[in-house]
């Protein structure tokens, strides 16, 4: 680092950009690493213009032979309201308030490892989860069956020793793997308070028997059982922390690693999952991310967020999330050329815009010589969870009553 350049920066989501004094490698790294959008600030030698989008958490720089640089991008939502809207997408039958507990931390990073430690602890506290795992091994004595083909391959007609596979009754199962994974994935990452980090290693302790997991390899596979019910809390939240949701990149001789969310992804996945919940009951059927094709040769294609289909299998509603930066100007026009296309290609007269609050109030756009009304909603993210949802099912009121289509 230069004299007198911070090593922690802070900034916040969809803020106005602000400028920083960074070493230029530094800089260089992180419009690189698309984390933030970063520039050199032409009336300032040795700073640079730093803009958060809508990932938000923390990222640390390693710079050889100097001092790591952390940048925390901070979310407008409280952090408490960020959790129960990533719990509400992940689990939405089995989220009670108070599920999370974030604690005081106010930046992200230390109360998502929180907020896991004690999800952790929970799941351990009537001892490992158990399961069957089917091995496959080398042995001299059978066990289970033996694997007549892998036999024949690599023993050439020998006796022994035996090509075996068997179920065996283990901790070692996904459950644990991944929530070891998830420790070990956060005991690396910059900004994890040390009470924390002194708790989740005594947790990766108790995992120590789990098989580590492989880095680029895919995830293990769970279910949700009757059996695993007390890890299901613990395990979503490993999930998101093991799944595309980390930042880890090379940019030369530095390293930026880190872990962030994205809320565009976050806002969406909450508006659809709560609309579906609030719709469960209406005798349709509803369609998240579904895939259709604007144009007649099936070339254009499109995926609405949402789509909510009659008793008869016709489409009655169409829904997309935008999680968007305040403008003056209200809602971005080509978000009403998007969702004039949806309409268009699914024969419906009427689409829906959900935005989170900060753009507009609610408004309404008759299209010309098309007859089809667009609706732009907003919802209050700063609101209690009861209100939230109070506000998603108004807007599921507002699809209109189901028709057999």
């Amino acid at each position: 680092m230069t004299a007198g350049a911070p090593a922690v920066i802070e900034v916040t989501e969809h803020a106005p950009p602000l400028p920083r004094r960074l070493p230029d490698s530094v800089g260089r790294a992180l419009a690189a690493s698309r984390i933030v959008d970063a520039a050199p600030d032409p009336y300032g030698p040795g700073q640079w213009v730093l803009k958060a989008g809508s990932k938000v958490g923390a990222v640390r720089v390693d710079v050889p032979g100097g001092d790591p640089v952390t940048v925390r991008i901070r979310p407008k939502v409280p952090i408490a309201r960020l959790f129960f809207l990533l719990g509400y997408s992940l689990d939405p039958k089995g989220w009670r308030d108070g599920d999370v507990d974030v604690a005081e931390h106010g930046d992200l990073l230390p109360a998502l490892a929180h907020a896991f430690e004690r999800q952790v602890d929970r799941a351990l506290a009537r001892g490992l989860l158990q399961g069957y795992r089917t091995v496959e091994d080398s042995a001299l004595v059978v066990r289970g069956r033996i694997r007549e083909a892998e036999q024949i391959r690599r023993r050439f007609g020998a006796a022994i020793p035996v090509e075996i596979a068997y179920d065996d009754f283990t901790t070692d199962i996904a459950e644990n793997q991944l929530l070891r994974a998830a420790i070990e994935r956060l005991l690396r990452l910059p900004g994890v308070p040390g009470d924390v980090r002194r708790r989740l290693l005594h947790q990766q302790a108790r995992l120590a028997d789990s098989t580590p997991l492989v880095l680029g390899k895919a995830l293990p596979t769970w279910y949700p059982t009757r059996l695993n019910s007390r890890y299901r809390h613990a395990l979503h939240l490993a999930q998101v922390i093991l799944r595309g949701a980390s930042a880890e990149h090379l940019a030369g001789a530095l390293r930026v690693g880190g872990f962030l969310f994205d809320m565009n992804k976050l806002f969406e996945d909450f508006v659809t999952v709560a609309l579906r919940e609030a719709l469960a009951t209406g005798g349709g059927r509803c369609r998240l991310q579904d895939p259709h094709h604007l144009d007649e040769a099936q070339q254009i294609r499109m995926k609405p967020d949402f789509v909510l289909y009659g008793a008869r299998g016709g489409p009655q509603a169409v829904v997309d999330a935008k999680y968007k930066a305040e403008k003056r100007a209200g809602f971005p026009d080509a978000d009403l050329y998007q969702m004039l296309a949806y309409c268009t290609a699914l024969g419906l007269p009427e689409g829906h815009l959900v935005y989170a609050k900060g753009n507009a109030p609610h408004t309404a756009h008759r299209i010309r010589h098309a007859g089809i009304v667009i609706h732009q909603h907003a919802l209050d993210l700063d609101q209690s969870p009861a209100r939230l949802l109070a506000q998603v099912r108004r807007l599921a009121g507002a699809l209109g009553p189901q028709r057999d289509s």
